[in-house]
């Protein structure tokens, strides 16, 4: 489509866009109120007949009229439109094949009640749909416009090849009321990991198309506070300038912004200071009463409220246990603690007052003073109404609103009594604060997260406990492991749930708005949630009976040696459930970044599902616990059996992929932090995958000393021959290999005979450069593959008289002696030097050269591949050719990753040669590589940052190793497989 007949069309729309549009009779389509029985209710167009795959073409385009748009839409809108990664924008400057392409455009409208909207097509019978959307309130045009999205995938849904009608002409209406004045969204970014801007960014652009219009980022000490150098000192702590960019695109999309601080309890990480320790009534609660308490907070509430719009804040208070106990006591005697409370929050309460602020606090301890208990027990107590202890008391503020919070719920009726209580306290207006189970957790568990949330909106919006204002929270307790991203269910969850008056809401409705609006397959999210699940089979154990559980924590955490807890799911089929985990993550995870089979060439988010890249997280873990859980009771039957070989082989194709699935994991979630967070705190996270990298790799070498009846003080770690079991490859990757490395066949690694004497002493063959430094059998970047070093003495050692399989295919003289190892599972290729050479694949084997090292898998199904032209890998880097790899057409599709690190991704076969660290350019046959392929420089993050399907995985590979990498964009077909 031309830009000049675009630009033809966009007036026509405008001019009826003015004309209010068409008044006909409301359209069957009508996805204003998800019901029980279906989130969008159209006899004309069925949905749930058709699954969308991450294959299927786009077939929509939704043209937002940013020219016309409404000033205050105007630049919220540019910015959702160029920067939100789902496929349905069309963004100008893209070429796009997309058949049908509908236009929107915006108009406030004093006729549409405040909290609602309405959109519709308002040319039915003409050449191209043209969606008006007519609101009250900002938020409500955005959450409009993420619902127009939801109305362009549910019209994909109902193409069923007989008729276009749904996606050329579709005749619908959507309307929504929202149930609250206020819909909050609140993130910690206290707990080690600080959202990085652009992320927050990423965040709001959610919260608009959902339907929030207001961001608190909680802050206990992450924030600068002028001549006060603590506060944010090495915990990433928010600028002024930050904070005030922050506001100002929040605005933009129609969103407030409150802090949202502690100026009573959880100030543990400013007290800990020298400078503050007059300040202290106990470790994390601050002495009230003080003067010198007063003026700091003073500052405090003065230097976070300053960059923004907003004349609200969150002044926290809660949890603040032993108020009163410490140093209190000593200086003013013991008091009351109800009373010590009421007259801080007086105090506080007049500082905000005095800058125009109105409060709000965590309104627990009102509970909890009053019951002399710290236990949430106390809090949740039906029977617990602290209105007669604060009647003894001067009383609350009227104007300090009260925040109740209850996480753990699942009855209505629950929360809606306690929601009257606060009422009872003088509070007419409390908030209602329910969260995402992020904490204390790697992936936030979604099902208790929807169950505890319908419980907690249900009663919101009950008669009996109707309030105006709803939090959802992402916590990140004990080190923030979590990715706040995984939260994104349970936000549109309250989203949608905050748009109708209903109780329930539809599940096709919920997986179409979570694919249009974030991009993800909302199946595959649940499925992730699986890994804190315990098997339905447990019989003895019910899930129900206890709170969501995080065992895929503390089975990673535990101690492998001592496994403590295995006791507790001995019963349990473990392996089993985090390897099937495992194998559909991480086949989500690759799919969803497959830029090859684009259904837009020229697009760069034409891939159905981008969100679901994130899936990699959860695969990864699912994947090590699949390998570490049992590993202590399979170690110990061969163990106390005195079969030593048994235990060796347990070992090697148990314990060793572990260790290779755990680095994975590691280098993952390193490069995902830094890619959401501050760098300050991984160092948290980064001990405790030391302390289990350290623990893994003592176990390794005592029960391989032991094996071998040699002493551990001689052990030599082998870095030659670094062999990653098929399990710790994603399985998807390879469809000619065993997903059980337990269950594999024998390979055979072979060795030239005049080799032999040299690798059994542990040193380098000649082929191995000596620039390569000594380390672990472990890779260097995301992936885990095959590492390049010596061979360990320990490996025992046969010699048959010939191979007839490598001769011929590597480099070694006809019927020369070999050495044959045997492992026990199936590898299909190792890495080497600069000198890398790829031999042919026969019918029965994979072979790779390390110069004149070579090695063979037997006995495996055969792979397709592409050769990799051997000689070219010889050439001095000034002596490449035209003719070499990657000028050959046969070949343009091989990925390369340095000298040591080759891909083929364009068969069915998997062809992995492990990175290696940076060569120098004399040893890097690689550098100088001919023009047509990419090249990561100087200006890396440059050209990443151009490819937006592959960023996240080239900046994983760029990040966690010092590699130059090379790739062929032209024919890549699954990028996320670098990695």
């Amino acid at each position: 489509m031309t830009s000049e007949l675009r630009k033809k069309q966009r007036m026509e729309a405008e001019e009826q866009m003015q004309q209010n549009g068409d008044t006909g009779s409301p359209s069957p389509m009508n996805i204003a109120t998800p019901s029980s029985a279906g989130g969008v209710t159209d006899s004309a167009i069925p949905v749930g007949q058709r699954i969308l795959h991450d294959t299927d073409p786009i077939q929509v385009n939704i043209d937002v009229v940013l020219e016309s748009a409404p000033e205050e839409l105007r630049e919220g809108l540019r910015q959702i439109v160029l920067g939100h990664n789902v496929p349905y924008f069309y963004r100008p400057g893209c070429s796009s094949d997309v058949p049908y392409i509908w236009q929107v455009g915006f108009e406030r409208s004093a006729d549409i009640p405040s909290g609602s909207y309405e959109a519709r097509n308002i040319a039915r019978g003409g050449p191209q749909p043209r969606v008006l959307i007519r609101y009250s309130r900002a938020v409500d045009a955005f959450r409009a416009l993420g619902q127009v999205l939801t109305a362009a995938r549910t019209a994909e849904l109902a193409v069923d090849g007989s008729s276009d009608r749904a996606l050329r002409a579709p005749d619908f209406v959507i309307s929504e009321k929202a149930q609250f004045e206020t819909l909050a969204l609140m993130i910690d970014c206290s707990r080690n990991g600080v959202l990085s801007v652009p992320n927050v960014y990423a965040m709001l652009r959610n919260m608009a198309l959902m339907g929030f219009n207001m961001l608190q980022l909680y802050t206990e000490d992450t924030y600068k506070v002028a001549g006060e150098p603590f506060f944010g000192y090495l915990r990433g702590g928010y600028t002024q300038d930050e904070l005030r960019a922050i506001d100002d695109y929040a605005f933009s999309v129609g969103i407030e912004v409150v802090p949202c601080i502690q100026t009573l309890g959880h100030l543990g990480q400013i007290l800990q200071w020298p400078r503050y320790a007059g300040l202290r009534d106990t470790n994390e609660v601050i002495l009230s009463r003080l003067p010198e308490t007063y003026a700091l907070l003073e500052k405090l509430i003065a230097t976070v409220s300053a960059p923004l719009r907003s004349k609200r804040i969150h002044i926290g208070m809660d949890e603040a246990y032993g108020v009163g106990e410490g140093r209190f006591r000593s200086m003013f005697g013991a008091q009351e603690g109800t009373a010590i409370f009421v007259e801080h929050l007086a105090r506080v309460h007049a500082i905000c007052a005095k800058r125009g602020l109105r409060a709000m606090i965590w309104s627990d301890m009102l509970f909890c003073l009053a019951a002399k208990n710290n236990a949430l027990y106390a809090y949740y107590d039906q029977s617990n109404n602290p209105a007669d202890a604060l009647s003894k008391v001067e009383g609350i503020p009227p104007d300090v609103d009260l925040v109740f919070w209850d996480y753990y719920h699942t009855a209505p009726e629950i929360y809606a009594r306690k929601i009257q209580q606060h009422r009872d306290l003088g509070c007419d207006s409390p908030w209602m604060a329910s969260g995402a189970w992020t904490w204390s957790r790697l992936w936030c568990y979604l099902p208790f997260s929807f169950e505890s949330n319908r419980a907690s909106l249900t009663a919101a919006k009950s008669p009996e406990g109707r309030v105006a204002s709803f939090m959802l929270t992402i916590w990140g307790d004990e080190g923030n492991e979590c990715d706040f991203f995984s939260a994104l269910p349970v936000m549109l969850y309250a989203g949608n749930h905050a748009y109708t008056d209903r109780t329930e809401i539809d599940p096709a409705f919920m997986e179409n708005t979570f694919s249009a609006i974030c991009g993800g397959s909302l199946g595959d999210w649940m499925n992730a949630s699986r890994i804190d699940d315990i098997p339905q089979d447990a019989g003895h154990m019910d899930a129900r009976s206890q709170l969501p559980s995080n065992m895929s924590k503390w089975l990673l955490w535990e101690d492998p040696m001592l496994s403590f807890m295995s006791p507790q799911y001995a019963a349990l089929d473990l392996e089993t459930h985090y390897t099937q985990i495992a194998d559909r993550l991480l086949d989500c995870a690759l799919s969803s970044t497959n830029s090859g089979r684009s259904a837009v060439p020229g697009r760069p988010n034409s891939v159905r599902y981008p969100l679901n890249r994130l899936l990699r997280m959860p695969g990864l873990l699912a994947r090590v616990l699949s390998l570490k859980c049992h590993l202590r009771d399979k170690l110990t039957v061969p163990y106390r059996a005195g079969d030593r070989a048994a235990l060796l082989q347990v070992v090697e194709t148990r314990l060793r992929p572990l260790i290779e699935a755990q680095r994975e994991l590691w280098l993952y979630h390193r490069s995902r932090w830094h890619r959401i967070y501050k760098p300050f705190g991984w160092e948290t996270l980064e001990l405790r995958y030391g302390g289990l990298t350290a623990r893994l790799q003592t176990m390794y070498d005592r029960m391989v000393a032991y094996s071998l009846q040699q002493s551990g003080s001689t052990l030599r770690r082998s870095r030659a021959i670094g062999v990653a079991a098929g399990i710790s490859r994603h399985p998807a990757l390879l469809p000619q290999r065993s997903r059980n490395p337990s269950k594999s066949g024998d390979i055979g690694i072979t060795a030239i005979a005049s080799e032999v004497p040299d690798l059994l002493l542990g040193e380098s063959s000649s082929a191995i450069n000596s620039s390569v430094p000594p380390g672990p059998s472990m890779s260097t970047d995301e992936g885990s593959g095959l590492s390049v070093g010596a061979v360990p003495a320990w490996l025992p050692v046969t010699m048959p008289d010939s191979d007839p399989a490598v001769a011929g295919s590597a480099s070694s003289p006809p019927g020369e002696p070999v050495a044959t190892v045997s492992l026990g599972w199936p590898v299909t290729a190792v890495a080497t030097t600069a000198a890398t050479t790829v031999a042919m694949v026969t019918d029965t084997s994979a072979v790779c050269a390390f110069g004149n090292l070579a090695m063979t898998t037997a006995n495996q199904p055969e792979p397709t591949m592409t050769p990799f032209p051997q000689h070219n890998f010889h050439h001095h880097p000034s002596s490449v050719s035209s003719n070499s790899a990657f000028n050959n057409s046969s070949n343009s599709h091989v990925t390369t990753i340095n000298a040591l690190g080759v891909r083929e991704l364009g068969g069915e076969g998997d062809f992995w040669l492990q990175p290696a660290p940076l060569l120098p350019p004399e040893l890097d046959p690689l550098a100088g590589v001919p023009s047509g392929i990419g090249s990561l420089g100087e200006e890396t993050d440059d050209i990443i940052d151009s490819i937006p399907e592959l960023e996240e995985d080239l900046h994983c590979i760029y990040e966690n190793s010092h590699t130059s990498l090379l790739l062929d964009y032209g024919r890549v077909t699954a990028p996320s497989r670098l990695g």
